[in-house]
């Protein structure tokens, strides 16, 4: 089998090519080469994919019989790939995500569910995307991408909706930031119910699935995600406190009072989030294809694992994810008080 991956330096990328290598398969990687590291074993192009002369200059190293998209956010530059590789790689696997869904988290969503409404030249600088909240505006721009994949590889093209992504090489930071607070020990703010369902999916396991619809050809549209009852967030924050070994007590706060104190959601309280639709993807049509999803506690440890040995690569977005000290000291104590005055 032979494998491109735009990409291949970070996180599901990195996942991917290591996988590959492993089942005995030629893997390019067609990267900048400015962050992450590439994987020993790889061939390394190095190009800009919003480049049409880089990308063209790519299409020499192949044929491929499939190109993984873990990277692209913009539709235009979905279809200067898809249409520049076509000649070239048999098929094409779009990574999504469930942002791509409009009514995703308020609402539940399987994959019949209607998607932002978008275009193929539709760009983060348009008046009318720009104008939305980031969140929509992501979502809109996936969905377009995954239009413009799907115009030029019809049958041939396989989309892939992942909800929340965690595991070894996560540069985002939610786990590490929830590990990184448990390994101070001490008293925990914990949000929310300790029994609520949640649907991380290991990055190590949405690889293997993605790299077996690859050798078996199937197209189509999949959400990927734990199945229900798989794991809850009392689940999620009792193995982050177990694998640091570091002594903590968990205080379970009311999600209605952290947002009387504007807690942000989904970053200052990692993977918090109330709207009801949040851990609600369906991703049955997935299991029943192959997906596997390991116990969440093997995802955790082994983060932790890799957390000792390894730094993230560097990325925005971590610092979005944590709560102050002092913050959390003064919202714990306000509790107490709070759970006194309702006595």
């Amino acid at each position: 089998m032979r494998l491109l991956i735009l990409g291949g330096t970070w996180f599901l990328g990195r996942t991917l090519a290591e996988d590959a290598l492993a089942r005995g398969w030629r893997v390019t990687c067609f990267n900048r080469g400015r962050s992450g590291k590439d994987v020993p074993g790889v061939e390394s192009v190095r190009g800009d994919r919003t480049s049409p002369s880089d990308v063209e200059r790519l299409t020499g190293h192949g044929p491929w019989d499939a190109v993984v998209d873990t990277s692209v956010y913009e539709p235009p530059d979905a279809t200067l790939t898809a249409r520049t590789l076509r000649p070239v790689a048999g098929r094409y696997i779009l990574v999504s995500t469930v942002s791509a869904y409009r009514n995703w988290p308020q609402q539940p969503v399987d994959e019949s569910s209607p998607l932002w409404p978008s275009g193929r030249d539709a760009r983060e600088t348009d008046d009318d995307v720009a104008a939305m909240p980031v969140a929509h505006s992501y979502g809109t721009l996936k969905a377009g991408c995954e239009e413009a994949v799907q115009d030029t590889y019809g049958d041939s093209a396989l989309v892939l909706r992942p909800g929340v992504v965690l595991g070894p090489y996560e540069y985002v930071g939610r786990l590490a930031a929830l590990l990184g607070r448990a390994a101070r020990g001490g008293r925990i703010l914990a949000a929310g119910d300790p029994g609520q369902p949640i649907q991380p999916v290991d990055v190590r396991d949405l690889a293997a699935f993605l790299l077996d619809l690859a050798a078996t050809g199937v197209g189509g549209v999949f959400n990927v995600a734990a199945p229900k009852g798989h794991a809850t967030h009392g689940d999620l924050l009792d193995a982050c406190v177990d694998v640091t070994g570091a002594p903590a007590d968990l205080a379970w706060v009311d999600s209605d009072w952290l947002i009387e104190q504007d807690v942000r959601q989904w970053t200052e309280i990692p993977l918090w989030r109330t709207p009801p639709g949040t851990w609600a993807v369906d991703p049955s049509r997935a299991h029943d294809a192959g997906l596997v999803c390991r116990p969440l506690r093997d995802t955790v440890a082994d983060t932790w694992r890799w957390l000792q040995t390894e730094r993230p690569v560097p990325h925005e977005r971590q610092a979005e994810h944590g709560m102050d000290e002092e913050k959390e000291a003064r919202l714990l104590a306000a509790w107490d008080e709070e759970l006194t005055r309702r006595r």
